[in-house]
């Protein structure tokens, strides 16, 4: 049997995201490795309450934004307080793109990926 684990993002700058991803979608640190030599870092970040995280590398000589394409990929996140996440969001001003007839929109993280939010249903 095979089942889902994480999905990674790489970030230019790790306190940023950790920052913008906790304020934004309430995720945190569950998990952490640090190369030996110090060459990169992984962060898991979790919900609380399913077992999905979301890997942040942070690759410590980077210095150059990461070229995402035309970002044709995204990760969704579902919530039933669709209402108070998308005031929070328009607040933050990072709603990137909004599609009102499907009933969702998505949001931006510092390094430019896309994250879907989809009402529960």
């Amino acid at each position: 049997m095979i089942t889902f684990n994480h999905f990674n993002f790489n970030v230019l700058d790790l306190e940023k995201s950790l920052k913008f991803y906790k304020e934004a979608l309430g995720l945190f640190p569950v998990r952490e490795k640090t190369a030996a030599d110090g060459s990169f870092r992984l962060v898991y970040l979790g919900d609380g309450k399913t077992d999905f995280t979301l890997e942040l590398t942070y690759l410590t000589d980077r210095t150059e934004p990461y070229n995402l394409g035309e970002c044709e990929f995204h990760l969704a996140f579902h919530t039933d307080e669709y209402e108070a996440c998308y005031k929070k969001h328009k607040e933050m001003g990072v709603i990137c793109f909004e599609n009102p007839g499907m009933g969702i929109y998505f949001i931006s993280d510092p390094d430019g990926y896309w994250l879907e939010i989809v009402p529960a249903k």
